[in-house]
């Protein structure tokens, strides 16, 4: 299959990235960063998540983020909830998505919410009943989809069901993620093709982390099978509890730039989004974890 001719990137720096930060970070850094990416370009952000902030308080402002970001006329702002409360509290936040999650890995399921795969896929069905009663589009995230820390292999067998799963609750895009960053390319297209047994090509998208440095080779793998949406975090922010020295989700620069070498349009500026990396990585004091960002801003600075 030709590659795709354009690309949709969700930038999930803003939730899934910060979320990971030790230090709190405050809301006007937030609501900047998203309206920073919102300037640059990209027209879908995952802004928040509303979760109980006794677990994750990183997040306990995310309705005054999404109160105050600047929205622009067709960018999808979305916001990851875990249960019928944290729908209830997103609700008057006006989100354009809603995320919800499960894991394809049986032993990550029980070792952290401690029930079944599709006991914890059941437990989302009211907040998709709620989600399209609101007009609120619903996308899914299938975790461990490559590898589990706890159980090692995932098969593409694991992940089709979860979709076939998600399917059935009322899911409308299914995104197929490397938790972890274990996988290969091959492994990334088995697991995507798995996910297409259940979905149409438009609604699956990839969501990899660049632990073993295999992210945009994973990217370029599923472009081969015709996929055309990614999740990306804006300096590679983000990480993952599970796996040590993980440096997070594929940063959105490398990506970008892999697009740009292959005449794939995304709509998005690379100059601005380099700039916004190298901003937010000044503000947590730290250096971007993107490789072609970091290029490109030494590059303009010398």
């Amino acid at each position: 299959m030709a590659l795709p001719t354009r690309v949709r990137i969700v930038d999930v720096g803003p939730r899934d990235g910060l979320q990971n930060e030790k230090q709190m970070i405050a809301a006007d850094v937030k609501v900047e960063l998203v309206d920073r990416l919102t300037d640059a370009g990209f027209g879908a952000i995952e802004v928040t998540s509303f979760v109980s902030p006794k677990w994750v308080p990183q997040m306990a402002d995310g309705a005054d983020v999404m109160a105050r970001i600047r929205r622009q006329p067709g960018v999808v702002y979305s916001v990851l909830v875990p249960n019928m409360k944290g729908f209830d509290s997103a609700l008057p936040t006006r989100p354009d998505e809603i995320v919800v999650f499960g894991a394809a890995s049986e032993a990550f399921s029980q070792k952290n919410i401690n029930c079944s795969i599709a006991e914890s896929i059941e437990r989302f069905r009211p907040v998709c009943d709620a989600a399209r009663a609101a007009n609120i589009r619903i996308r899914g995230a299938i975790s461990c989809a490559l590898g589990c820390p706890y159980q090692g292999e995932v098969t593409p067998a694991a992940v089709g069901y979860v979709a076939r799963l998600m399917k059935e609750i009322g899911v409308q895009h299914v995104g197929v993620a490397d938790t972890i960053g274990t996988g290969t390319p091959r492994a990334a297209q088995a697991a995507i093709e798995a996910a297409l047994a259940h979905y149409p090509l438009d609604e699956v998208s990839g969501h990899f982390h660049d632990t073993y440095g295999q992210a945009t080779a994973n990217v370029y793998a599923c472009l081969e099978l015709g996929v055309s949406t990614f999740d990306t975090s804006i300096a590679g922010l983000g990480g993952c509890p599970y796996a040590k020295g993980a440096t997070g989700n594929v940063a959105t620069e490398d990506v970008l730039y892999l697009l740009r070498g292959l005449g794939i349009d995304t709509g998005i500026d690379l100059d601005k989004t380099v700039a916004i990396g190298q901003w937010i990585s000044g503000v947590l004091e730290r250096k971007a974890f993107a490789r072609a960002g970091n290029a490109m801003a030494a590059k303009r600075a010398a």
